[in-house]
């Protein structure tokens, strides 16, 4: 409770991609994140942003995701107050997204691609996000939902395509089911270093998209970046 004590607002943006030992989805996102909120409630903190993601659901049949929506609602039963922030994939330097894509699509001439890539995506600028987390605990008005989707959606080719335009490369991009991908996915989770879990093959089976049913980044005064910040600054750098 000290870690909390005498703070305004709290930010758990604590989040797990593959389970290992008594590190599960359900202890990081749904009692960790309990936990949280219990002692952020007992500290007399005022703001908790609780970081979640675009599709959240209690009722999927992914355990991930699955417990992404029960951490939702976990951390609202102990800080009813809390705000829920659920980005869109994210992108930003070092990630786990855009830079694994951007290094692979460099090497490899051909590229295999989830599903027949025609999954919605609207990445979101990690830095857009802590902006947005920072203007959510000054809002007058607690306890909201928000959904942060950056300025562009892609299908996941359209994305690709993108990414090697920027790179200046050109590449052959291969359909590959997501079953396959599941089995693959399996294999990769026994390495140290797993380059794909079956959670993010999940995800990527699902469009992640940010809803009009919640405000979004206009709402909080933010004109959200694109992909190509990055993409600009790896090509310079490349």
């Amino acid at each position: 409770m000290t870690a909390v004590a005498g703070a305004f607002g709290v930010v758990n943006a604590v989040s797990l991609y593959v389970e290992r030992g008594n590190q599960t989805f359900r202890s990081v996102h749904v009692q960790a994140a309990a936990r949280v909120a219990k002692r952020s409630r007992a500290s007399g903190v005022q703001r908790l942003a609780h970081v979640s993601g675009i599709g959240a659901d209690a009722r999927s049949q992914s355990a991930y995701i699955r417990s992404r929506g029960e951490g939702e609602s976990s951390v609202r039963a102990a800080f009813p107050a809390a705000t829920i922030i659920r980005p869109a994939v994210m992108f930003g330097p070092d990630d786990a997204f855009l830079t694994p894509l951007m290094k692979m699509l460099q090497m490899f001439p051909v590229f295999p691609m989830f599903g027949r890539g025609q999954t919605a995506l609207q990445p979101s600028y990690v830095e857009d996000v802590s902006e947005a987390i920072v203007r959510a605990f000054d809002a007058p008005e607690a306890g909201m939902v928000y959904e942060l989707g950056g300025p562009r959606i892609y299908s996941y080719e359209e994305l690709l395509r993108t990414v090697c335009a920027h790179l200046g490369v050109r590449r052959i991009l291969i359909p590959v089911p997501f079953g396959a991908w599941q089995g693959l996915a399996f294999v990769a989770e026994m390495m140290p270093a797993s380059p794909v879990t079956r959670n993010q093959v999940e995800l990527m089976a699902v469009d992640n998209v940010a809803s009009s049913t919640h405000p979004g980044f206009p709402a909080l005064g933010i004109d959200p970046r694109g992909i190509e910040i990055m993409l600009a600054s790896a090509r310079q750098n490349g």
